[in-house]
């Protein structure tokens, strides 16, 4: 019996596997159509994006600008990951209301929260422009003439999709610039928190279980669409009602098994595939292991100040979730490089790609050389890509003092344009307001010890390069004495008063603040040192890579070739299915809340279980979400997924709701270069997990009643 369940799950896993690369835009999946059918799909084409007819596309909306949601009923019902409404579930928490460790649910319509700033937009419309963006241009032309010619042929094109609509537009390069489409949107700005679970559910496992397979994370929150009453896209109001979508998602409560057809479909951040590998190696050996040495020194601090503090683990649960999830991200990616010997990889690909220009003269000219060109281009440019990743590391996710600086810096920098226009007090006034909401999450203590370790690990990683004199001639002790024994920065009251009566002589005062002089001088060496050099390397770059891809193309037309994520509306497919990724470990397709009690048992915090939780599990009143007596709680498949595609969709052959993608496994984090079908799945929390909850852990039953079940 065991080597018939053994050989059936092989078969299983490995012989109908059709794990897909690629993220395909969705105006062309007819061309995909009987591919997918043939992979067990039963909608067509136009279910899944029609732009004159309701379709799937309409239900998935793109969540903040940088997750994906689904709508899931005729009220504009909306789910996304826990980690993506994390904010907003902070924003509204506090010491009397800790909706992240208590959990929050809306009993009806009046009790939803508004989010200021939140907005989530639906795809309306997704159109190849290349030949319009392109029109009238010519080869003689400079390269400024062309690109100002393509930018009055966007013009033209954006203004005529915003014509009397409401709509928003923007054209994006695809294949770094050999393609454009115009994305026409629809964008809400009243988005509303109806229901969180407990980050006992809805981060389970912590920082330990982050990009690792077995999950066991009810990773979902819940919001709400509202409009005018005339349906459309309104600004928050008392008198606004939900929005009544073109389309949302039924939920598949039927019995799932390996081999099912799963599609997700969402907004996937960036995926680099085409990179050099001289590029992928200084990724593997220098960018990566420096940023990653940066932010755990950031997350011992603020770890140990969670431990420490409710006030503190309430101030930076947010702070933290999003510095530790590239943190562990990036560990994935270099082991995952590494074992796939990534470099090597790539320089066999490039070899191939040398030698397949040699058989034409023209493929010769115009593509023999870009792979040298483009590893001189790496060894010149390095520096400054380095430098600006240090950069983002230290001033833009680092002290939070140094943000806070940035604020005045810009008044300091517009005070005479700001006092021409009348508008230095509208910018007092907003930054004299801002500093409430920064205060309300800060902690001096935290931020100081931050600020110690990031300065010295980044004097180690800059080596004296494009340092400001600042951090060259005095030690990081004794600037981080300075600036939080006498900035104003870090202090609300002082913070405040230095708002109080604003002058050139308060300006003048401000530039003596250390906290702010520190900033000032960082931010010149980074904008007139770092910025230029990335941009000269960068642009160089693209504009090696626009060619190298078209000789992808043109030399390989038989290859699978598919546009890198950018932000974009983008479908993949594969199946339901568990991987093999290192040598005597072979992964299940699903967990069920046995692995949590089990989790729980092993005492890490990173398992705390809240008592009622506890009792709820054991009790095992799975109901109509069970399936074989037991309830799933999250399952992976053969998706092509990467940042963005957070809370995406997952459905199912027939257009139904299957679950929540949330993450993927840790030995799948280098899908952004490389991908691995043997080893790369995307984890999703499974929807009839997330209605249980609602339902007979949260008593939420009016929101599953909302939602159409399908059998």
């Amino acid at each position: 019996m065991k080597f018939l369940q053994l050989a059936l799950f092989i078969l299983l896993t490995h012989t109908i596997s059709f794990a897909e690369e690629g993220m395909l835009i969705p105006s062309v999946i007819q061309a995909f159509e009987s591919d997918m059918k043939a992979k067990g799909m039963k909608l067509t084409a136009q279910d899944i994006y029609d732009v004159n007819n309701s379709s799937l596309k309409d239900a998935v909306l793109h969540f903040g600008g940088g997750c994906t949601a689904e709508l899931v009923s005729d009220k504009g019902l909306l789910l996304t990951n826990h980690h993506c409404g994390y904010s907003q579930i902070q924003s509204h928490s506090s010491l009397e209301k800790d909706y992240l460790k208590n959990g929050f649910w809306a009993k009806n319509y009046s009790d939803e929260l508004p989010n200021p700033g939140l907005f989530v937009a639906r795809m309306v419309r997704i159109d190849d422009v290349t030949e319009t963006v392109n029109f009238g241009v010519r080869d003689e032309m400079s390269n400024e003439e062309k690109v100002a010619k393509m930018k009055e042929n966007m013009k033209v094109l954006i203004e005529d999709a915003e014509k009397g609509n409401g709509y928003k537009a923007e054209i994006k390069a695809f294949n770094y610039g050999n393609d454009f489409y115009i994305i026409v949107k629809e964008i809400f700005n009243d988005v509303r928190l109806v229901g969180t679970p407990p980050n006992s559910i809805g981060k389970f496992g912590g920082d330990t279980d982050n990009w690792v397979w077995p999950r066991h994370t009810g990773d979902f929150s819940v919001f709400r669409v509202y409009s005018g009453t005339d349906n459309k896209p309104a600004d928050f109001s008392e008198s606004n009602v939900p929005y009544a979508p073109i389309h949302f998602l039924p939920i598949a409560m039927t019995p799932r098994k390996i081999g099912d057809f799963t599609m997700v479909y969402g907004f996937p951040g960036t995926t680099e595939q085409h990179l050099v590998s001289s590029q992928i190696k200084y990724i593997m050996d220098k960018e990566r292991p420096a940023r990653i040495g940066m932010r755990e020194k950031s997350l011992s601090v603020i770890d140990a100040g969670m431990r420490s503090s409710d006030q503190i683990r309430i101030q930076y649960s947010a702070k933290q979730a999003r510095i530790a999830n590239a943190y562990k991200k990036w560990i994935g990616q270099v082991g995952g490089l590494t074992e796939l010997d990534a470099v090597r990889v790539k320089e066999e690909y490039e070899a191939k790609y040398n030698e397949r220009a040699q058989k034409k003269p023209e493929w010769a000219v115009k593509y023999g050389s870009l792979v040298a060109e483009m590893k001189e281009t790496m060894k010149k440019g390095q520096q400054y890509d380095f430098a600006y990743a240090m950069a983002v590391e230290y001033i833009f996710t680092g002290p939070e003092m140094l943000r806070l600086a940035r604020s005045y810096s810009n008044i300091m920098d517009n005070y005479d344009k700001l006092v021409e226009t009348s508008l230095l007090e509208e910018e007092i006034e907003k930054l004299d307001k801002g500093l409430d909401g920064f205060f309300k999450n800060y902690d001096v203590g935290v931020d100081r010890q931050i600020f110690e370790l990031l300065t010295d690990e980044y004097l180690e990683q800059m080596n004296g390069i494009g340092l400001p004199n600042m951090l060259t001639t005095t030690s990081a002790s004794a600037l981080t004495k300075s600036i939080y024994n006498k900035s104003f920065l870090v202090d609300i009251e002082d913070a405040k008063n230095a708002l109080k009566k604003v002058n050139k002589r308060a300006i003048k005062k401000w530039g003596r603040d250390p906290g702010i002089m520190l900033y000032r001088q960082l931010m010149q060496k980074f904008e007139e040192e770092t910025i230029p050099g990335v941009r000269e390397f960068q642009g160089r770059m693209d504009g090696i890579l626009k060619v190298y891809v078209e000789g992808k193309q043109e030399m390989f037309p038989d290859a699978k070739h598919w546009a890198d994520a950018n932000g974009t509306m983008r479908i993949t497919y594969g199946q339901l299915e568990g991987s093999a990724p290192n040598d005597g470990m072979e992964y299940t397709d699903h967990t069920t809340t046995a692995g949590i009690l089990q989790k729980h048992a092993t005492g890490n915090p990173d398992f705390d279980l809240l008592p009622d939780l506890i009792e709820t599990y054991k009790k095992k009143d799975f109901g109509p979400y069970a399936q074989d007596g037991e309830l799933w709680v999250c399952f992976t498949g053969s998706n092509h997924t990467t940042g963005g595609n957070s809370g995406s969709p997952v459905i199912d052959a027939n257009g139904n709701l299957m679950g929540l993608n949330f993450d993927r496994s840790w030995e799948s984090t280098m899908s952004d270069y490389m991908f691995d079908p043997n080893r790369c799945r995307n984890i999703t929390v499974d929807i009839r997990y997330v209605l249980w909850v609602m339902d007979k852990y949260a008593g939420a039953t009016h929101l599953v009643k909302e939602m159409k079940l399908v059998n």
